[in-house]
């Protein structure tokens, strides 16, 4: 599937209230003090270390808001593999405003490409197995469709994308409405035909208790190898398993190897180092 970013639509609200945060009302001091307004510059966005680049749609925006005289061109595409050294984006326009959209653009693009390369790191794990790598709910507030989309970009799948999406039934959920059965019949009840239902399990008997009630996606949490093993045997396809806990780069492919279907995890979006860009004027 190619991979789509958000409409600028999407993303122009979160660049603007980033671009706020950065310039204030005050702008660019240094550079409105150092340079004058009609130099004009060249420059080129190299990427520091090697990795998988997501969030140029993001700089892009970044440096037109500020100013829509700079020139701005994606030398590779969201979801390339960079080199240390590569080039990444070329940009020509007014100094002051490559200056002062720099560090907001790094931000975004180096975050981005952060998450991108860990999960196409964790993606490589899963060769030879039918897992697939999802991401969770667990992203930075107000940056969830584009941490989602680096997940794409690395090679994930996204689960739900808020709560609104699909019935997920969690321990707490469980604990409250007095046991899996109990859960699973209410969420049955209520759930329109369009509707998936997905129940936690971090045990065996749950697991036991859940399956006749023919949920969308169990999901085995916090299970270790053995148990997990066991539990994929027990499922023998008839819904969608889906291991969580407990995920790294160490354990992704020892998990993915006892046949569940999906693996989830918040690492790769709460775990994930910045990938090392920086911006350099050319002549």
């Amino acid at each position: 599937m190619p991979l789509s970013p958000p409409p600028d639509l999407v993303l122009l609200p979160m660049i603007q209230r980033a671009l706020d945060e950065d310039l204030g009302l005050g702008g660019d001091v240094t550079s409105m003090a150092l340079i004058d307004a009609d130099q004009q510059a060249n420059a080129a966005i190299i990427a520091r270390s090697a990795g998988r680049v997501a969030g140029l749609p993001c700089a892009r925006l970044c440096f037109a808001q500020i100013d829509d005289t700079v020139r701005f061109e994606s030398v590779v595409a969201d979801g390339a593999d960079v080199s240390a050294g590569e080039v990444v984006a070329r940009l020509s326009g007014p100094t002051r405003s490559l200056l002062a959209g720099e560090r907001v653009a790094l931000n975004f693009l180096g975050h981005l490409s952060g998450i991108a390369t860990h999960t196409q790191a964790m993606v490589t794990k899963l060769e030879g197995t039918k897992a697939r790598l999802c991401c969770t709910r667990k992203t930075l507030p107000g940056l969830r469709v584009v941490e989602k989309y680096a997940v794409r970009a690395g090679g994930g799948v996204n689960h739900r994308f808020g709560l609104g999406d699909a019935i997920l039934i969690k321990d707490n959920h469980i604990l409250a409405a007095g046991g899996v059965e109990n859960a699973l019949k209410s969420a049955r009840a209520h759930a329109g035909h369009m509707t998936r239902i997905e129940i936690e399990v971090d045990t065996l008997a749950q697991l036991n208790a859940a399956l006749p009630h023919k949920p969308d996606v169990i999901m085995l949490d916090n299970m270790d190898i053995q148990i997990l093993r066991q539990a994929v045997v027990i499922i023998d396809n008839k819904v969608i398993s889906e291991a969580s806990g407990g995920v790294s780069l160490q354990t992704i492919a020892a998990i993915a190897a006892t046949g569940v279907d999906m693996i989830s995890t918040s690492a790769i979006t709460m775990s994930a180092p910045a990938l090392d860009l920086g911006l350099d004027f050319v002549s």
